[in-house]
């Protein structure tokens, strides 16, 4: 496999994440009781985030002459975190939704770590890699924060 390939498989894989997160936050959008609108706002806000990654993306793939992913990760790889996050909604508590998202984001952050350290990754790509990996690690940090807070 040449190096074009590879970066675009690693590519892909990072959009399978994001569109597990997006996924992910629309089912917690679902599951949230009506007092938790500053959560539906935040996941709205997740959601965004994971649009414009996949966006910036599906560009790179685009110049590898290579389709975008439109699945999740349903394959066995470590990125099956979020399909089991989505499934965890069956306590509507605020906090469970909040760890079940904490663990989401501890699989996104390990997607983008893997990705970042890939030596099969350009490195204009791996600047990109870890731009999105730090945007997605405020969100991750904004949902432990407000997981710690509750009782």
């Amino acid at each position: 496999m040449n190096t074009n390939n590879e970066a675009a498989e690693i590519l892909n894989d990072l959009v399978k994440i994001n569109n597990d997160r997006i996924e992910g936050y629309e089912k917690a959008i679902e599951n949230l009781e009506e007092g938790d609108q500053d959560l539906k706002a935040l996941f709205v806000s997740m959601i965004g985030e994971s649009q414009k990654c996949r966006m910036e993306l599906s560009t790179e793939l685009n110049s590898f002459k290579t389709d975008t992913e439109q699945s999740s990760t349903t394959s066995g790889k470590l990125y099956r975190a979020w399909m089991d996050v989505k499934a965890v909604f069956t306590g509507h508590d605020r906090k469970s939704v909040l760890e079940s998202c904490e663990f989401g984001e501890d699989a996104a952050q390990k997607a983008y770590q893997d990705a970042a350290v890939n030596e099969n990754l350009p490195a204009y790509l791996k600047e990109l890699v870890l731009e999105q990996k730090r945007t997605l690690r405020q969100s991750h940090d904004k949902i432990k924060q407000l997981r710690d807070v509750q009782v």
